[in-house]
């Protein structure tokens, strides 16, 4: 009876799993589908005409002549204003990722290895304010800036942006978990500083967690919206997200008001959408190695 009915186990056991694995694929095809295919369209839509975008298979190849007057028209709307909004996104978030980091790294540091007064207030109220949406606190972010006379400059934008508690915790986390403290307190034995236990001992080898905030810092404020748009009241001072919603204004197919010699085709606004993540998407090859260290440090206690 039993060796009867172990091999019908057996064949049930395994038709279960390749369902399960099938069901598995098929999702996973499935969720590949969803994200690749936008990806692709928009990647030919670059090449191609108004007229072809519309009219022409979805998914055909247009022409390099295509792309260079595409290329052209959005570089040249309103006299080279999308080159002076990258500069500006450029600018932004590079200032804002440095104060981040001379900020939240040592803050992370004092968290994990100092003892000082509202120590566990001050890591506490870290992780409420990450809990805040940040959109949340643009408005009275803008009414103090308002009322420094910061509204309108740069400082009214890469301020905000350099507040950056989340870079504080995972600051915290890998300096709490990964850095020996006979190490620190060696160091201290030897007559180092506080100051240079941090610089020369703990820094060093906070270079994964360093990397990781950087890179997060950086997503974050190259793709911020809101806040830009609510401190930056001419067009001048716009980062390229939100010089996208002008592009957005002049193309005729959202806004038909706006047709005329200083329109923008759909192909173009296409362009415009890559060429606004394609910074991001450099820093991410670039630094996946870096990530991948990042992500894992901290994971084991001393």
């Amino acid at each position: 009876m039993t060796a009867l009915s172990t091999p019908h186990r057996r064949s049930r056991v395994s038709l279960s799993g390749w369902s399960g694995r099938t069901i598995g694929g098929l999702l996973l095809l499935l969720f590949v589908l969803f994200f690749v295919i936008p990806i692709v369209w928009l990647l030919l839509a670059i090449t191609k005409s108004s007229h072809e975008l519309v009219v022409g298979n979805p998914f055909s190849v247009g022409s390099w002549a295509h792309f260079a007057a595409n290329w052209n028209q959005l570089f040249s709307f309103q006299d080279g204003a999308v080159t002076g909004w990258i500069g500006n996104s450029a600018f932004y978030t590079v200032g804002a990722l440095v104060v981040t980091l001379l900020v939240s790294i040592p803050a992370g540091y004092a968290l994990a290895l100092t003892e000082f007064r509202f120590r566990r207030t001050l890591l506490v109220l870290t992780l409420v304010v990450m809990l805040i949406p940040n959109t949340a606190l643009v408005l009275p972010i803008f009414l103090e800036l308002n009322a420094v006379g910061l509204i309108g400059s740069p400082l009214s934008v890469i301020l905000p942006m350099s507040f950056f508690p989340f870079g504080v915790y995972l600051t915290y986390i890998y300096f709490s978990t990964s850095i020996p403290r006979d190490l620190l307190a060696a160091a201290r034995i030897d007559g180092c500083s506080e100051v240079q236990v941090f610089a020369r001992i703990a820094l060093p080898l906070a270079a994964p967690v360093v990397a990781l905030v950087a890179f997060f810092s950086f997503v974050q404020n190259w793709n911020n919206f809101f806040l830009p748009f609510v401190m930056l009241p001419s067009s001048d001072g716009y980062p390229i997200q939100v010089g996208l919603t002008s592009l957005l204004a002049s193309t005729p197919a959202f806004n038909p008001s706006s047709a005329g010699s200083d329109s923008v085709q759909l192909p173009t606004l296409a362009l415009a959408t890559i060429v606004s993540i394609l910074p991001v998407l450099i820093v991410f090859l670039f630094s996946q190695r870096f990530l991948v260290t990042g992500m894992t440090a901290g994971g084991t206690k001393e």
